[in-house]
């Protein structure tokens, strides 16, 4: 199959880093500013603090573009011609259950976690294997979290779990001792401590910017990077993800 980008965009980019998050090789921190507004102080009544378990899996995204829906890597290509096999997985998932997706607009895109596969951390998975974190308009702008929520509730998509929200900071210890007391509060659960947490700032009914915070401790791709794809620990056994595996999915 002929590989493209549906939308001619990448689905998801790098979001920075709160002060003291372990930082990957091209990974930047947060303004100080920032830093302060969603851990310490908040501008004033609007800023509107969510903070979110953060999930180690793969980036991909669902799309719909001339009235089709497509399964997307986080570089924005269609996931059926990824070179690596949880993305077809992935793919299969949409394929079969395409109409599932039909609340997406033309151009809009539903970004998430495909936790398939363990990377850094081995997840006991109790329902499915996707989480949606993120959702866009055509013009690529981020709905709000209260929006993310209520469109993927029409198709009963699990989003991350909430550890805080609410009009006014949150220190990253309390977001921690949140993270791991209560990880069994959801249907994707961490084998041993949680990667981390994403915050986000929303301001005046608009998406203002968000950041993660990574405990310093946290061995990154562990499970995964110079494995063969033979010898990966899938957290779901990925067998029910082959059904469109010999015949593709034109």
């Amino acid at each position: 199959m002929e590989n493209f980008k549906p939308l001619n965009r990448k689905n998801y980019g790098s979001i920075p880093h709160l002060l003291g998050s372990k930082l990957g090789e091209t990974d930047k921190y947060v303004h100080e500013v920032q830093h302060r507004i969603m851990t310490e102080k908040t501008r004033d009544k609007h800023d509107y603090v969510i903070v979110t378990e953060k999930y180690d899996g793969s980036n991909v995204g669902i799309t719909k573009v001339n009235g089709k829906i497509y399964a997307i890597t986080r570089s924005g290509w269609i996931a059926n011609t990824s070179p690596f096999k949880q993305h077809h997985y992935f793919a299969n998932w949409v394929e079969v259950q395409k109409d599932r997706f039909n609340f997406i607009e033309e151009g809009e895109r539903l970004a998430g976690e495909w936790m398939l596969v363990a990377h850094g951390t081995k997840y006991k998975i109790l329902g499915e294997p996707f989480v949606a974190f993120d959702y866009f308009t055509p013009n690529n702008e981020r709905l709000l979290h209260a929006d993310l929520i209520s469109k993927t509730a029409l198709a009963d998509i699990q989003t991350p779990r909430i550890i805080f929200h609410g009009y006014q900071a949150f220190p990253i210890n309390f977001a921690m001792e949140e993270l791991n007391g209560n990880k069994h509060l959801h249907t994707i659960i961490a084998d041993g401590k949680p990667e981390g947490v994403v915050y986000r700032i929303e301001r005046k009914g608009k998406f203002e910017y968000a950041a993660k915070y990574v405990r310093p401790d946290y061995e990154s791709g562990k499970y995964i990077i110079g494995i063969d794809e033979a010898d990966l620990i899938y957290n779901l056994n990925p067998n029910q993800f082959e059904k469109l595996e010999a015949g593709g999915q034109n």
